[in-house]
């Protein structure tokens, strides 16, 4: 079996023509969605990047493995301890990458992640490993002239091989070359961002604000801030630009198997670390939240075991991803593993999803959000400076950009979430190997990594910028965490 997996760091899904997208952004990728089954509700357990892919290859929740942060004690993997083995070979220990080694498979990874995120550990299994580079500075055009010369060297020599490669275009900052143009120059940007909610975004705060969007070395034409729908059409321009380039060289990559007979032979795998806010709760080109923008990616498989034209609607993590390989390689999963394979839904078009996830961010926020029925409840512990309430409730079926926080007006609602979020967490915790939450660990430390010890700063600058009441908001906010901070700014003097 040849199987590969081509992971497009920050595509969200509703961006794509396969999920009904108004622009022509991706189609290579929905001609293969057409040809394969699609995924709609799958989602990544933890996010963003270095948490969702430690998730992806070990095939686990962060709360087990500890990995839920960039930076500080729970961004590297938690030891096995005394019942370390000498190897993870066949043991419970064993990534699914390994167990597709020891099944036959030649296992090779084309992307700078592991050095980006000093990530070593998901090389697990992997025979070979070539690193682009550039530190995620890559362009499409970087990874498929890598990606081309595999294809035409190991993957015509061995016959059952397992290659996954990185393209990170959508990531700002977008650089897609200036040759390219702009393909949607004349194509609107997408609706559901008023005027309204612009100037209600700008009277808050947060980072990646309206006010304070990523900048860089980007794409020419990108606005500072947002405040119009004109700025918002020249952001999101950036981004479908990106998006757009990267399905080109999709294209070239499935012409190419085609090109030495392997394509139909060839199970293709398109999916993403996370999603991106574009402008959903006021973070743009961002992913900072385990809200439905940022945790949902896409999922779209097809190969020959794979049931054609096919639509699956039910939950999944990817962690259940492993699994799934597993089994369809003719391994079996490993004991240690929270992913679930749905081999069933990729072969048969049965139903074997799960009845709710929960999903976690630990990076830019502390959150965990429950997708349960139509609904996204989200779960606020620590708020990254953003403008966030401790429980805010999206009604995703008819409210997917999450602009209306229904709290207050389905309690009935908010309570069978919490319900679900604390059955889960205690679920969780019974078969940890360890005591503590990784989340608490990151709020201890003070708060999650990119806005760590930053809060004085923030509130000085909105001061500095006339913007009191959203300083004392804020301010008023962080009061509970006082006592962490002092002993934090205490250790500092020592």
């Amino acid at each position: 079996m040849k199987i590969l997996y081509i992971d497009i760091d920050s595509l969200r899904p509703d961006h794509l023509g396969c999920h009904g997208y108004h622009r022509n952004t991706s189609p290579n990728i929905d001609r293969l969605a057409k040809r394969g089954t699609t995924f709609t509700n799958y989602y990544a357990s933890d996010a963003p990047c270095a948490p969702s892919r430690n998730a992806l290859f070990s095939s686990k929740f962060g709360i087990h493995t500890g990995a839920v942060n960039h930076g500080g004690l729970d961004a590297d993997t938690r030891p096995i301890g005394i019942d370390r083995p000498f190897n993870y070979h066949h043991t419970e220990y064993q990534a699914w990458v390994d167990v597709l080694r020891f099944r036959g498979h030649y296992t090779a990874m084309i992307s700078p992640f592991p050095g980006r995120h000093a990530k070593w550990n998901v090389l697990e299994g992997f025979l070979e490993m070539h690193d682009t580079g550039k530190h995620a500075g890559e362009t499409a055009g970087d990874v498929t002239s890598e990606a081309l010369k595999w294809i035409k060297g190991r993957g015509t020599e061995k016959e059952d091989w397992f290659l996954y490669l990185n393209f990170w275009d959508p990531h700002t900052p977008y650089r897609t070359p200036l040759s390219y143009g702009n393909p949607f120059k004349n194509d609107p940007a997408p609706e559901w961002l008023t005027e309204e909610i612009i100037a209600k975004q700008r009277d808050s705060y947060g980072p990646m604000s309206a006010r304070e969007v990523p900048a860089g070395n980007q794409w020419p034409n990108l606005p500072n801030e947002i405040t119009s729908r004109e700025d918002f059409k020249r952001f999101i321009d950036g981004y479908d630009t990106a998006i757009r380039y990267v399905d080109d060289h999709v294209g070239m990559l499935l012409k190419a198997l085609e090109e030495e007979g392997i394509l139909e032979e060839t199970t293709i795998i398109i999916s993403a670390d996370h999603g991106e806010n574009q402008g959903e709760l006021n973070v743009y080109g961002d992913h900072q939240t385990a809200d439905h923008i940022t945790s949902r990616i896409p999922l779209i498989m097809a190969g020959p075991e794979v049931r054609q034209g096919h639509i699956d609607e039910d939950f999944h993590y990817q962690i259940d991803l492993g699994p799934t390989l597993t089994e369809m390689a003719g391994g079996t999963p490993r004991e240690k593993w929270d992913g679930i394979s749905f081999l069933p839904a990729v072969t048969k078009g049965e139903l074997a999803g799960r009845p709710y996830l929960v999903v976690s961010q630990a990076a830019w926020s502390c959150q965990r959000g429950v997708r349960f029925d139509n609904w996204m409840l989200i779960r606020t512990y620590h708020d990254g400076l953003k403008d966030f309430p401790d429980l805010m409730l999206f009604d995703i079926e008819n409210d997917p950009h999450e602009t209306t926080n229904l709290v207050e007006e389905s309690p009935e609602v908010v309570a069978k979430g919490l319900q679900l979020l604390d059955k889960w967490v205690a679920e969780q915790m019974s078969t940890s190997d360890y005591p503590s939450d990784p989340m608490w660990n990151v709020i201890q430390e003070g708060g999650p990594f990119h806005t760590r010890r930053n809060l004085g700063k923030y509130i000085k600058k909105l001061r500095n910028q006339g913007r009191n009441e959203a300083a004392d908001r804020l301010e008023s906010r962080h009061e509970k965490f006082n006592k962490i901070y002092d002993k934090l700014n205490d250790n500092q003097n020592l």
